[in-house]
């Protein structure tokens, strides 16, 4: 099994993970977040509920995606054959 992991596999994962943090660099420099409901149970009294909808936001700096984008660029020339 020694020689099943070739330093070719090595540089074509690097290149894939690479490629990935690119993708999600350019879709968190795009999108700065995402938004979504959560519905929590006030209360409960009998057969009787009463249930709260909440949004609530997760979002992000753009200049994360920035660094994101950069690290996926160099992952994916330091992946490249030599």
């Amino acid at each position: 099994m020694h020689g099943f992991y070739t330093p070719f596999v090595k540089h074509k994962n690097m290149r894939v993970a690479g490629i990935m943090l690119i993708v999600v660099g350019i879709l968190m420099i795009v999108f700065s977040g995402f938004n979504f409901t959560q519905e929590k149970n006030v209360a409960k009294i009998g057969p009787l509920e009463v249930n709260k909808q909440e949004t609530k936001h997760v979002g992000w700096p753009t200049y994360a995606g920035g660094v994101i984008l950069i690290a996926g660029i160099a992952l994916t020339f330091a992946g490249r054959k030599k």
